[in-house]
């Protein structure tokens, strides 16, 4: 009988369809499909009858499932495969059995081999199909906007998942046999290893193995390969397999991580980390880095295998290493990751063998250096690394400090995310510092001090005590023997003279012994060997004095002196009374041990603190840079600035209050999440005390908040008081908070002046979000804040006063639209207790008394019904007491003269202080009168016509109704003519309005008229009144009194300049800048014309007037009220401020512009042309600052191509090498893109004969350098080569013949324009006096009109525009400017002309 033919595992389907030899197994037929169901019928009775071996007969049947898989239906697959699993696991079931047959005959090995194989290939081919068929399914169906999603929910992909796991479990059981006893003992063939663990690697490849429903399938994968790597020897295979893998994979990263993690750790596979990493670190950095795909999947796998396994991955890190210095910076990531897994897991340990210390050390050298990586996405990940690090303590303390420092260095960092993470590591450190729970400087400071001191001292004490090193005689001697030999060679030589007599000898030989050691000891080698000769001849034959004949004189000598040398120092050492050597030595260890080991301790005490105290140091450092990041515009590193900021604050650094104060206008932010942050912010720092009662906590609430309003500014206790009313809307704050408010304002709770008034502050925030608060309680505060006690300080008066006019702010949400508004009737008590007050303080000196009399006039005309008339009656009684004073000084003046304290115009004379009351009086009361009429009354008038309209239109509906049959036509009429009165209405209520404060305020019947000659006088005559804060106030009141009447102002508007201008006082100059800017957005057209001088004041030699002119004219410029052509380059120069605060106002001033559409970009050439002018007085390095600021604006890329091109065409019209360098300056802080280097190279002509100039042409070079670095696409190329080579050949050529290219050149040198003397400061000194001429009235609009038309020729002006300047420039600018070289002696008359007539 002829052998079964062999069975070989095919490395394609194909290939069992071909001869492949004899002896070998080949596939004689394939049934069609529809044969397939009887076929499979038989091979299922066969397998009944026969078992496993039946697949060798019916392996036909199978395959040719296999070949008409796609084809045959969904039942006969499924038939197919579970038929496979029985016989598989019927097979699997018997081999245990058959291989511990030892009488296994030769053939029947072969038989089950054979189907074994069989077997083997049919499950695993009909696994690998239907595999395929549901990742191809699974891909079909991922789109997100198909229907019917249960009707797939049986698909035959689902009925596969559920199959694969049992089958991966019993291919794991078949593997976990000895099969080698089926290839004679020898290996599994590794074809067959390979088929059984081919199925793993492609269910593995299915993207979606990952989610967590197919946990089970997983493990069944690992389980089995874990058998194949065991049972199989499939190392070599698996580590290739995988790392393939990895590279076109990337979810199966985290999948080999888990695998070979448990590999290592339940069967003992640990050398196969070692192959795959190796094999990792072998691949080519420059291939791994244009490979993305790949690196992915490497660098996601190291990093998760090293969380899991970190001391094997630190065993073999040395072959990753080489990744460090690549160009991938994701492998670099994962290498660092997996340095710090180590660090944490590994090398964290407190006993550490040296050379662990040593790798330990190491890796955190190289993961510092990584800190100043070249990517940003690697020094962030490092800073996240050692966050990590430190937040498990595994950092060393003598790494702190330079870990802190390097991450204080990267706040600096221009990238957001390693900015983001550089704050994280900060707030780490903090979080888990080893030094203190406080960590302010100047508490670390004094103990570092006093232990300092102390370790000074111990050291001091021991260093007496410290044995000195004992020195043998003998060696003693030796040192000696030198100089003791020449001077006995001088005994030879003849005496000196007088040297006999000194040394004689002594009687006896002690005596001369002694005197000879003596000798020795002072090192007078010459005397003492004299000596020992005479000693010689003298004492022949007695001890010492002995010497042997042999030798020489000299050498007996020497021999006699050594011996008394050595027996001298012998004798002395054996001089002290014996003592037990053993119990010496005990003493001395202990008494020199104790000193050592506290001086020991006391180094690590002050190295401790020293270390402390440093840290402290840097954390303050990086409080200064972090504040400064709380308006950047990342918001995420503003929120966490912000929660940095709650963290350090409580650790009591000093420094965090100014920045949980900083963090307040965030308040107002429009970023949902930087608003919720700061809410957070301050729920954690505020609403959760440590404290167990409801009162402990509502004192440190209350105590808490207080310590924010000591100090703060308006600005700051508005931010406040928004966040407070958004608590108390949400009910964050409880009662107790409020009781305690009211007790301390009342006096029940004790407290400080200061506290009782940072309450009612705090109740009015509170009331802000609840007016219940404060409308419940009215009488109270009326009758304590506004008791007599006020008088002794106003302020806690005026906070009363800003309290209660939030019941005018916030009326009562249930009222209707159209009720009445909240007033209270004039004789209610507040308003009597008010004007008491106002009016007993108006003869009292006091600085509070005008604020709190500012805010007592403002609610009165907010709270009360007849409002005017109550402030009349304050102002009359006023007036009434300064008259009284008045004529008390007349009656007094024939007695004294006059004080240096009043002011005196010949007639009478009165305190200072009590006009300066009456001035603010009148112009505050003068203000809210105006107010009071625009707002409330005329807010009144169309409330009242409303409702009236209301009840006609009522009337006239019913009427209507009755009659609608009649005529629908006389309807629409009427209701047209409805909306016509309304809106004719509106028109007559503002225009009574307006003719009430034109004709009325201010005549002679009105009671402000008494008031104007007052001030105008004051304002006059600044020399006779030169008192500094009743000039700031005159000036305030006059604006406020330009307010009332357009007539008024325009008749006083020169005055009001003038003073700006002129006067010496920078109170005088601000007030009347702030007046100026609100009578600019109340009459635009009056303002107009003297815009220049609002301008002119940026330049004010004064810091706080420029600031004032800074924000004002932010206000109006942001308002559209003024108008920027022009003069808008003096707002750019606030950026080059010497004071950091008007930088800041200049910053955010060009920041909102930037924010309405082009603005910027529309004002750039404008703000060039001034700034680059010869006489601006703009330094060089200024103005590139001011250009660098303004240019990072510039971020679309038609508006880069369009300055490109405008600064080319620039230089042809420009006169100076320093506009040559300033415009080339420019075009370097512009980011060129392709368009833009063809926008260079088409104007080329504008600036070629410009590049002479080094600067200009270094400017060029700049520009092309960018342009590659950015990245330099291959068409491009050449243009950017053309554009170097024509820059480099026309700078060479000017350079050579720099005469003859001046003479030739299409653009002339002239020489340069006379400038006008420029001091070393751009700031002018202001002019002691004033000319008539020198403020003349601008004329209207239609006299410049009329001028306008009489055209004539413009004088050339050596400022070269851009085209796009001339576009608004069609009105001629007529600026009522002042002239330097006129001195006026006063203001008044002045002449109204043209300001041309001035030039």
């Amino acid at each position: 009988m002829a052998a079964a033919p062999e069975f070989h595992l095919p490395l394609a389907p194909a290939d069992l369809l071909r001869d492949g030899g004899p002896g070998r197994y080949v596939v004689r037929e394939v049934l069609p499909a529809r044969e397939l169901p009887p076929a499979l019928a038989e091979f299922r009775a066969a397998f009944r009858a026969r078992g496993a071996l039946a697949v060798l007969q019916h392996f036909d049947c199978m395959y040719s499932v296999l070949h008409h898989f796609r084809t045959v239906g969904t039942a006969v697959k499924e038939d197919a495969l579970e038929l496979m699993r029985h016989v598989v696991s019927h097979h699997s079931n018997e081999l245990p059995t058959i291989l511990s047959n030892s009488g296994l005959s030769h053939a029947d090995r072969a038989a089950h081999l054979n189907a074994l194989k069989m077997n083997c290939y049919l499950l695993a081919g009909l696994m690998d199909a239907f595999e395929m068929e549901t990742c191809n399914s699974s891909g079909l169906e991922a789109d997100p906007g198909r229907k019917n999603r249960k009707n797939h929910a049986k698909a035959p992909g689902s009925l596969w998942e559920e199959e694969r796991e049992p089958l991966l479990q019993l291919l794991t059981q078949l593997l976990q046999l000895d099969l080698r006893q089926l290839w004679g003992g020898l290996a599994v063939e590794e074809e067959f290893v390979s088929l059984m663990t081919g199925s793993c690697y492609r269910i593995l490849e299915n993207p979606s193995i990952g989610l967590q429903r197919y946990r089970l399938t997983r493990e069944a994968v690992t389980h089995l390969l874990a058998a194949a790597l065991v049972h199989c020897d499939h190392m070599f295979s698996a580590t290739l397999k995988i790392t393939q893998m990895l590279q076109h994979f990337e979810h199966v990263a985290p999948l080999f991580a888990q695998a070979v993690s448990l590999w290592a750790k339940e069967y003992g596979l640990k050398s196969l980390v070692g192959e795959l990493l190796r094999e990792i670190g072998q691949k080519c950095p420059q291939d791994l880095a244009r490979e993305a795909s790949g690196v992915k999947g490497y660098a996601t796998f190291i990093s998760e295998l090293a969380e899991q396994i970190p001391a094997l991955v630190l065993a073999n890190m040395s072959v990753l290493l080489p990744h460090l210095d690549g160009e991938s910076y994701t492998m670099r990531n994962a290498v660092l990751a997996a340095m710090a897994e180590a660090l944490v897991q590994v090398l964290s340990r407190d006993q550490l063998e040296r050379a662990a210390r040593a790798t330990r050390d190491q890796f955190l050298e190289v993961l510092q250096a990584h800190v100043c990586d070249v990517h940003s996405f690697v020094r962030s990940r490092v800073l996240q690394l050692f966050t990590r690090i430190v937040q498990h303590k595994a950092l060393p303390l003598t790494q702190f400090q330079s870990v802190v420092s390097l991450a204080v260095g990267r706040l600096k960092d221009k990238s957001v995310i390693v900015v983001k993470n550089a704050i994280q590591l900060l707030a780490a450190f903090l979080s888990n510092n080893p030094f203190s729970s406080k960590l302010s400087c100047t508490d670390l400071d004094k103990p570092l001090k006093k232990e300092v001191q102390k370790l000074k001292e111990m050291r001091d004490r021991s260093r007496p005590t410290a044995v000195a090193p004992v020195i043998a005689p003998e060696e003693e001697w030796e040192a000696m023997l030198p100089e003791i030999r020449a001077a006995t060679q001088q005994l030879f030589q003849p005496l000196q003279k007088g040297e006999e007599e000194v040394l004689e000898v002594e009687e006896t030989v002690e005596k001369t012994v002694e005197q000879i050691t003596g000798l020795l000891k002072k090192l007078n080698y010459k005397s003492a060997a004299r000596l020992t000769q005479r000693a010689l001849c003298h004492f022949q034959g007695k001890e010492p004095f002995v010497g042997p004949g042999e030798e020489s004189e000299e050498a007996t000598i020497l021999g006699v002196l050594k011996s008394l040398y050595t027996g001298s120092c012998t004798g002395e050492s054996s001089e002290d009374p014996p003592r037990d050597s053993s119990s010496d030595k005990i003493e001395e260890a202990v008494q020199e041990e104790q000193p050592q080991t506290e001086l020991v301790k006391q180094e690590m005490l002050v190295q401790y603190l020293q270390d402390a105290y440093n840290f402290s140091l840097k954390i303050t450092e990086a409080l200064n840079l972090i504040s400064k990041m709380m308006y950047e515009n990342s918001v995420s590193v503003v929120q966490e600035a912000i929660e940095f900021f709650v963290t350090v604050s409580q650790f009591d650094v000093p420094q965090a209050l100014l920045g949980v104060r900083r963090m307040l206008p965030l308040i107002w932010s429009k970023e949902p999440g930087i608003k919720e942050a700061v809410l957070n912010a301050y729920r954690q720092l505020y609403l959760s005390p440590s404290e167990d009662s409801e009162r402990a906590k509502a004192q440190a609430l209350v105590h808490s908040l207080s310590l924010i309003m000591v100090d703060a500014s308006l600005g700051t206790i508005q931010c406040l008081e928004e966040i407070i009313s958004e608590f108390v809307q949400k009910d964050e704050i409880k009662p107790a908070v409020t009781q305690l408010l009211w007790e301390r304002f009342t006096e029940k709770s004790p407290c400080s002046p200061l506290e009782r008034r940072a309450a009612v502050m705090l109740l009015g925030m509170m009331a802000r979000g609840k007016p219940e608060i404060i409308g419940s309680n009215l009488e109270i505060l009326v009758t304590m804040g506004l008791s007599e006690k006020a008088c002794e300080d106003y302020r806690l008066p005026q906070e009363v006063c800003n309290v209660i006019s939030k019941l005018a702010s916030n009326p009562k949400p249930a009222l209707e639209k159209n009720s009445a508004p909240f007033r209270l009737p004039q004789n209610h008590m507040l308003f009597g207790c008010l004007s008491e007050t106002v009016s007993k303080g108006f003869a009292q000196p006091s600085s509070h008394w005008i604020p709190f009399m500012e805010s007592a006039v403002t609610l009165i005309y907010q709270l009360a019904e007849g409002a005017e008339e109550i402030c009349a009656d304050i102002l009359h009684v006023c007036s009434q007491q300064a008259l009284e004073k008045l004529q008390e000084a007349d009656e007094q003046k024939a007695d004294a003269g006059d004080s240096p304290c009043r002011v005196s115009d010949g007639a009478g004379s009165l305190p200072t202080f009590l006009l300066l009351h009456l001035v603010s009086l009148v112009g505050q009361v003068a203000l809210q009168q105006v107010a009071y009429l625009e707002v409330s009354v005329s807010a009144e008038l169309r409330r009242r016509r409303i409702l009236k309209e209301e009840k006609t239109k009522k009337k006239s509906d019913t009427s209507i109704r009755k009659q609608r049959a009649q005529s629908t036509g006389n309807e629409t009429t009427m209701e047209e003519e409805l909306g016509l009165v309304g809106a004719t209405a509106d028109d007559t209520e503002a225009e009574l309005i307006r003719s009430i404060c034109e004709t009325e305020l201010l005549d002679g019947k009105h009671l402000f008229s008494a008031f104007v000659p007052l001030v105008l006088k004051i304002c006059n005559n600044p020399g006779l009144y030169s008192d500094s804060a009743l000039s700031a106030a005159t000036a305030l009141t006059l604006g406020k009194l330009c307010m009332v009447s357009s007539e008024f102002c325009d008749s006083h508007l020169r005055l009001l300049f003038t003073m700006m201008e002129k006067s010496t006082l920078p109170g005088v100059r601000s007030n009347l800048i702030i007046a100026a800017g609100d009578l600019a957005i109340r009459y635009p057209n009056l303002v107009e014309p003297w815009t220049s001088h609002l301008y002119a004041r940026l330049r004010d030699p004064c810091p706080s007037v420029r600031q004032t002119a800074g924000l004002v004219m932010t206000h109006l410029i942001l308002k559209d009220m003024v108008k920027v052509k022009g003069q808008v380059s003096e707002m750019a120069t606030l950026l080059i401020d010497p004071e950091e605060e008007i930088v800041g106002v200049a910053q955010n001033f060009f920041g909102e512009l930037a924010n309405k559409g082009n603005a910027v970009y529309n004002l750039l050439p404008d703000i060039i042309s001034h700034l680059s002018d010869p006489n601006s007085g703009i330094e060089e390095e200024s103005f590139h600052t001011i250009m660098r600021h303004l240019f990072s604006y510039i971020t679309k890329d038609k508006q880069t191509e369009s300055l490109v091109e405008k600064l080319c065409q620039r230089f042809r019209t420009a006169r100076t090498e320093r506009q040559y360098r300033d415009l080339s300056h420019c075009l370097t802080l512009l980011p060129v893109s392709d368009r833009g280097l063809h926008k260079l190279q088409d104007n080329y002509d504008c600036f070629a004969d410009k590049l002479q100039d080094p600067a200009v042409y270094s400017c060029f070079q700049t520009v092309l350098a960018r342009f590659r670095r950015a990245g330099v696409k291959p068409e491009t190329k050449a243009l950017a080569e053309e554009l170097e080579q024509k820059l480099s050949a026309s700078h060479n050529r000017g350079l050579d013949s720099t005469e003859t290219c001046q003479d030739g050149s299409q653009t002339p040198m002239p020489a340069p324009a006379k400038r006008k003397p420029i001091g070393s400061s751009r700031r002018q000194p202001l002019s002691p006096a004033n000319t008539d001429d020198d403020f003349v009235t601008p004329p209207s609009r239609t006299l410049r009109n009329h001028k306008r038309a009489q055209k004539r020729p413009p004088r050339k002006k050596a400022i070269v525009t851009f085209s796009s300047d001339e576009e608004n420039n069609s009105e001629d600018e007529l600026l009522a400017e002042l002239r330097e070289e006129e001195t006026p002696t006063k203001t008044t008359p002045i002449t109204r002309s043209s300001a041309r007539r001035l030039r």
